[in-house]
């Protein structure tokens, strides 16, 4: 059985109080810090006193997971679940049920009737207001209900009162990095917020379908793998795209520049699912892209990448993917985590380090505590002008950049990277949205010479700073000028030294 660590334990403890109530506490706990752990440990205590336990989720990889920690426990449990009839024990003091399957057999027909319980365990509680937990809660009213998840928000952000009556928090994820529980995570981020403007909105996020079509396009897609060639070293990587397209279309372009990249989504057969990600574990394969698999209930350690192709309006859906790579992991000496933002998700929602202030009022959402001190701090996070990684004040942590003072010139800029000239002087900083147009056109021409394609022109246009309209491809190219030219050497040389050091 596993060891319990001291935050595990209290948490145990301060539910254990609550037995023999009817009391709905919501257990929070960061992902990867072990849930499952303490889910375990309290079923063990509650069969110890003579109680039973039903534990529901939404996913077959939860059960599984679940299932396998109360038999490390000393437990062996029922299951309740399509495909799983040989291990159907009714008797069972513990079982572990998809709440698909337990409606289906017990709710909606007399195939079944209800286990018995007296205490209720939901994991991922943040989808308890669907009709499918709701009906399960309202047979158990005299059981303790208890809530576990690493997001306790609904979609839109707001709490999750109107079921559940206390929050039992574990450390946050800062809390967590020091003591390597969890492992600390860079950010890059070379799309702007907005990277989703335009996509319709529905039920507070973005459409998905309308979503996974705006992502799924050539300067988009094309601007994904020259990132992870410049900044991941290689490591084992998983991408959460915005459709089954967008994530095909990831994966061709990781193949065709020779990185081992596999695609998975909700229709990918069970085997051929673990076996893909038995290959990610194993380092065979460097790049699984997903499509609404890996959100929830899949643990990899080895994985230390995330690509983020998916913008979402949602907090939890946001620390839900990012969360996946945060695990430490021994077997690979793995000791941080980087995050790949092409969804520009990082300027809406923050760090995943951040300190989240979770409440329960429905009328409330949920906040970012540490960004809304920055905030008042006037400080705000910005991307690096030498490496591109997300920060907040210099020097960068990720290369150690940090602004030189220029004789007469107290604008900030980069050793060796020459400025866009401009009525005859040498232009840093931001550029007027004329400048921006001239410099894409020069790029543009720039890159007919050498036969780049246009995501080329695109991801150098978000090394300046800026991120170029649409409309703007429909422009003719220009000659580019001694200065762009100059330009473009210096951050090939810049990617050529961080290569090196790298």
């Amino acid at each position: 059985m596993t060891a319990l660590r001291p935050y595990q334990l209290e948490v145990v403890e301060r539910v254990e109080v609550l037995l023999d109530t009817t009391a709905r506490p919501l257990i929070v706990a960061p992902t990867g810090s072990g849930k499952t752990v303490i889910a375990a440990e309290l079923i063990n205590r509650v069969v110890a006193k003579g109680g039973r336990v039903l534990v529901v989720a939404h996913r077959r990889e939860i059960i599984r997971q679940t299932a396998d920690k109360l038999i490390d426990a000393g437990l062996t449990p029922g299951i309740v679940l399509a495909g799983c009839e040989k291990e159907l024990r009714t008797h069972a003091p513990v079982q572990v049920a998809g709440i698909l399957t337990l409606n289906a057999r017990a709710i909606r027909s007399n195939r079944m009737p209800m286990p018995a319980a007296t205490v209720v365990i939901i994991d991922e509680a943040h989808h308890a207001r669907a009709h499918t937990y709701q009906a399960v809660i309202d047979a158990y009213p005299d059981a303790l209900i208890i809530g576990l998840t690493a997001t306790p928000v609904r979609g839109d952000g707001r709490g999750l009162g109107n079921i559940f009556d206390q929050i039992i928090e574990t450390p946050q994820v800062p809390d967590l990095i020091p003591p390597g529980f969890l492992v600390d995570c860079a950010v890059y981020a070379p799309v702007s917020k907005d990277i989703a403007k335009g996509v319709r909105i529905s039920k507070g996020d973005f459409a998905q379908e309308d979503l996974g079509k705006h992502m799924n396009r050539p300067e988009l897609v094309g601007a994904i793998v020259p990132h992870w060639l410049r900044h991941a070293n290689n490591e084992r990587t998983v991408c959460f795209a915005s459709s089954v397209d967008h994530s095909i279309a990831i994966v061709d372009q990781f193949v065709q520049a020779g990185v081992i990249a596999e695609h998975l989504d909700g229709k990918t057969p069970k085997q051929d699912r673990d076996a893909i990600l038995s290959r990610l574990a194993a380092g065979a394969t460097k790049v699984v892209s997903n499509f609404g698999v890996l959100t929830e209930g899949w643990d990899c350690p080895a994985a230390s990448v995330c690509i983020l192709a998916r913008p979402t309006k949602q907090p939890g859906l946001f620390r839900q993917m990012v969360g996946r790579i945060l695990r430490p992991d021994a077997a690979t000496g793995k000791t941080r985590a980087l995050l790949l933002d092409h969804a520009g998700a990082t300027w809406w929602h923050g760090f995943i380090t951040d300190r989240m202030g979770w409440t329960l009022h429905v009328d409330k959402r949920a906040q970012n505590v540490t960004e809304k001190a920055r905030t008042a701090r006037g400080e705000k996070l910005r991307e690096c002008p030498q490496c591109s990684a997300v920060m907040i004040t210099p020097p960068c942590s990720q290369c150690g950049w940090k602004p030189a003072p220029r004789r007469g010139d107290d604008r900030e800029y980069v050793d060796e990277e020459l400025g866009l000239v401009v009525n005859g002087q040498v232009r840093r900083g931001e550029l007027t949205r004329d400048e921006q147009f001239q410099f894409y056109r020069e790029l543009r021409g720039y890159a007919a010479q050498r036969g780049y394609k246009d995501g080329w022109v695109f991801y150098k246009c978000r090394e300046k700073g800026f991120t170029p309209p649409w409309d703007w491809k429909n422009s003719s190219p220009a000659q580019p000028s001694p200065a762009v030219a100059a330009w473009v050497r210096s951050r090939n040389i810049a990617f050529a030294k961080a290569r090196g050091a790298s």
